[in-house]
């Protein structure tokens, strides 16, 4: 799946995104719990996880 494909999925669900990146992982969780907070630490997270080598 391509990158802009996840950063679109990561602007409503960043776990998701995360978990179809990584695979599942601590990342899976933090980006779920940091949406949990607030959506938008959730989203940005979501999308440092995705663009990052």
């Amino acid at each position: 799946m391509g990158k802009v494909l996840l950063i679109l999925l990561c602007l409503f669900l960043p776990a998701l995104a995360v978990l179809i990146k990584d695979g599942l992982s601590i990342k899976v969780l933090w980006a779920f719990l940091l949406q949990l907070c607030g959506h938008v630490p959730g989203v940005i997270y979501g999308i440092y996880q995705v663009v990052k080598d």
